[in-house]
Protein backbone atom coordinates (compact mmCIF):
# COMPACT_ATOMS: atom_id res chain seq x y z
CA UNK A 1 0.00 0.00 0.00
CA UNK A 2 1.31 3.37 -0.99
CA UNK A 3 2.15 5.60 2.41
CA UNK A 4 -0.11 8.53 1.49
CA UNK A 5 -3.03 5.77 1.25
CA UNK A 6 -2.08 5.14 5.15
CA UNK A 7 -2.24 8.66 6.08
CA UNK A 8 -4.94 10.23 7.34
CA UNK A 9 -5.08 14.00 6.91
CA UNK A 10 -7.47 15.44 9.17
CA UNK A 11 -8.55 19.07 10.98
CA UNK A 12 -6.60 19.34 14.60
CA UNK A 13 -9.52 19.29 17.69
CA UNK A 14 -8.59 20.56 20.92
CA UNK A 15 -7.98 17.05 21.91
CA UNK A 16 -5.30 17.19 20.05
CA UNK A 17 -3.30 19.54 21.54
CA UNK A 18 -1.16 18.03 24.17
CA UNK A 19 0.03 15.81 21.42
CA UNK A 20 0.80 18.80 19.11
CA UNK A 21 2.55 20.40 21.87
CA UNK A 22 4.63 17.25 22.30
CA UNK A 23 5.30 17.08 18.83
CA UNK A 24 6.52 20.67 18.57
CA UNK A 25 8.89 19.97 21.65
CA UNK A 26 10.54 17.52 20.34
CA UNK A 27 13.01 18.76 18.46
CA UNK A 28 15.90 20.99 19.43
CA UNK A 29 14.71 24.14 19.29
CA UNK A 30 11.12 23.23 20.51
CA UNK A 31 13.01 21.61 23.43
CA UNK A 32 13.99 25.39 24.83
CA UNK A 33 10.13 26.99 23.78
CA UNK A 34 7.28 24.36 24.15
CA UNK A 35 5.45 23.92 27.36
CA UNK A 36 4.66 20.72 27.47
CA UNK A 37 3.44 20.09 31.04
CA UNK A 38 -0.49 20.40 31.58
CA UNK A 39 0.26 23.46 33.77
CA UNK A 40 1.30 25.01 30.57
CA UNK A 41 -1.24 24.46 28.21
CA UNK A 42 -3.21 27.28 28.49
CA UNK A 43 -1.70 29.30 26.06
CA UNK A 44 -2.03 26.71 24.04
CA UNK A 45 -5.27 26.58 23.79
CA UNK A 46 -6.03 30.05 23.49
CA UNK A 47 -4.24 29.85 20.56
CA UNK A 48 -5.78 26.93 19.14
CA UNK A 49 -9.72 28.78 19.74
CA UNK A 50 -8.04 31.53 17.58
CA UNK A 51 -6.63 29.09 14.88
CA UNK A 52 -9.58 26.94 14.92
CA UNK A 53 -12.34 29.85 14.32
CA UNK A 54 -10.44 31.39 11.84
CA UNK A 55 -11.30 29.90 7.87
CA UNK A 56 -7.83 30.93 6.70
CA UNK A 57 -6.28 28.84 9.09
CA UNK A 58 -5.90 24.63 9.02
CA UNK A 59 -4.04 23.55 11.67
CA UNK A 60 -3.55 19.40 10.25
CA UNK A 61 -3.03 16.24 11.86
CA UNK A 62 -1.65 13.87 10.33
CA UNK A 63 -2.40 10.17 11.42
CA UNK A 64 -1.01 6.89 10.93
CA UNK A 65 -2.21 3.77 12.21
CA UNK A 66 -3.96 5.61 14.71
CA UNK A 67 -1.38 7.74 16.27
CA UNK A 68 -0.36 11.47 15.24
CA UNK A 69 2.48 11.06 12.65
CA UNK A 70 2.79 14.97 12.20
CA UNK A 71 0.99 18.10 12.11
CA UNK A 72 1.36 21.25 10.11
CA UNK A 73 -0.36 24.87 9.96
CA UNK A 74 -1.45 26.33 7.10
CA UNK A 75 -2.68 29.57 6.53
CA UNK A 76 -4.21 31.18 3.44
CA UNK A 77 -3.36 34.81 2.59
CA UNK A 78 -5.09 37.34 0.51
CA UNK A 79 -2.63 40.11 -1.16
CA UNK A 80 -2.54 42.95 -3.26
CA UNK A 81 0.78 42.09 -4.92
CA UNK A 82 1.45 39.26 -8.06
CA UNK A 83 -1.78 40.63 -9.53
CA UNK A 84 -3.82 40.04 -5.86
CA UNK A 85 -2.75 36.07 -6.03
CA UNK A 86 -3.62 33.85 -2.73
CA UNK A 87 -0.43 32.14 -1.27
CA UNK A 88 -0.47 29.54 1.13
CA UNK A 89 1.88 29.47 4.01
CA UNK A 90 3.36 26.52 5.92
CA UNK A 91 4.40 26.34 9.35
CA UNK A 92 5.08 24.68 12.26
CA UNK A 93 5.77 21.14 10.26
CA UNK A 94 6.70 18.25 12.64
CA UNK A 95 7.02 14.78 11.93
CA UNK A 96 6.62 12.23 15.14
CA UNK A 97 10.21 10.69 15.88
CA UNK A 98 9.57 7.35 14.99
CA UNK A 99 8.22 8.13 11.61
CA UNK A 100 10.91 9.98 10.41
CA UNK A 101 12.66 8.72 6.94
CA UNK A 102 9.84 6.57 5.73
CA UNK A 103 8.41 9.74 3.22
CA UNK A 104 5.62 11.05 6.28
CA UNK A 105 6.70 14.77 5.37
CA UNK A 106 7.19 13.96 1.74
CA UNK A 107 3.37 13.14 2.20
CA UNK A 108 2.30 16.04 4.22
CA UNK A 109 3.75 18.68 1.53
CA UNK A 110 2.00 16.70 -1.07
CA UNK A 111 -1.17 16.96 0.66
CA UNK A 112 -0.23 20.47 1.71
CA UNK A 113 0.19 21.35 -1.64
CA UNK A 114 -2.66 20.10 -3.14
CA UNK A 115 -5.24 21.68 -0.40
CA UNK A 116 -2.87 25.64 -1.39
CA UNK A 117 -4.11 24.41 -4.77
CA UNK A 118 -7.56 23.89 -3.87
CA UNK A 119 -7.85 26.85 -2.16
CA UNK A 120 -6.97 28.77 -5.09
CA UNK A 121 -3.32 30.06 -4.01
CA UNK A 122 -0.82 30.60 -6.93
CA UNK A 123 2.53 30.58 -4.71
CA UNK A 124 3.25 28.28 -1.58
CA UNK A 125 5.42 29.78 1.11
CA UNK A 126 7.38 28.37 4.19
CA UNK A 127 9.76 29.44 6.80
CA UNK A 128 12.54 27.95 8.41
CA UNK A 129 15.28 28.28 11.15
CA UNK A 130 18.63 29.11 9.49
CA UNK A 131 19.96 26.53 12.29
CA UNK A 132 17.59 23.50 10.01
CA UNK A 133 20.61 22.23 7.68
CA UNK A 134 18.31 18.48 7.32
CA UNK A 135 15.15 20.61 6.73
CA UNK A 136 16.94 22.67 4.33
CA UNK A 137 17.78 20.05 2.06
CA UNK A 138 14.32 18.54 2.64
CA UNK A 139 12.61 21.54 1.20
CA UNK A 140 15.27 22.34 -1.65
CA UNK A 141 14.35 18.40 -2.30
CA UNK A 142 10.37 19.37 -3.08
CA UNK A 143 11.52 21.98 -5.16
CA UNK A 144 11.22 24.88 -2.93
CA UNK A 145 13.58 28.15 -3.30
CA UNK A 146 15.18 29.74 -0.91
CA UNK A 147 14.44 33.34 -2.27
CA UNK A 148 13.88 35.52 0.31
CA UNK A 149 15.55 36.42 3.57
CA UNK A 150 12.79 36.59 6.41
CA UNK A 151 13.18 39.12 9.91
CA UNK A 152 11.66 38.32 13.02
CA UNK A 153 11.43 40.35 15.66
CA UNK A 154 10.63 39.50 19.58
CA UNK A 155 7.85 41.61 21.04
Amino acid sequence: MELSAALNFRRAVAGDIPALVALLADDPLGAGREQVSAAGLGGYEAAFARIDADPNQFLCVVERDGHIAGTLQLTFISGLSRGGARRGQIEAVRVAAGMRGQGVGRAMFDWAIAECRAQGCSLVQLTTDKSRADAHRFYDGLGFVASHVGYKKQL
